[in-house]
């Protein structure tokens, strides 16, 4: 299935709290989703909710075995990961590479070690 381009201002914290343990099962029922949860666990109709809503958005989807559905992701981790990057690249550094780095240097979150990691692993591609 194509998923279009998300807008990840779309998905709240717990959408994408709820995705990324759907990316790292696979395949899940609700009961799975909740059993990864920290305690205390989500209300199971909180995460069915959840789910029902990825679900209108296009990013999740369901095999329906009887009453009961085992939820997949259609969005990848990749996919999304890709596009929440270009959002934070474009909606606070103008699209500028080299501001969001020089960003990160300023706020020392970056050293010139990690620069120099990058620059190697930038010219082994």
């Amino acid at each position: 299935m194509f998923v279009k381009n998300i807008d990840m201002n779309s998905l709240t914290k717990a959408e994408e709290q709820v995705m990324h343990i759907l990316w790292g099962l696979g395949e899940a029922f609700v009961k799975d989703v909740i059993e990864k949860f920290p305690e205390p666990k989500p209300a199971y109709n909180t995460i069915s909710t959840i789910i029902r809503i990825l679900e209108k958005k296009n990013i999740v989807n369901h095999n329906a075995f009887g009453r009961t559905h085992q939820y997949y992701a259609v969005l990848s981790k990749e996919e999304y990961t890709k596009q929440s990057a270009s959002n934070l690249l474009n909606k606070y550094f103008s699209g500028s590479m080299e501001e969001m780095v020089s960003f990160f240097v300023k706020e020392k979150k970056m050293t010139v070690k990690d620069l120099e990691e990058i620059i190697h692993k930038i010219e082994k591609l």
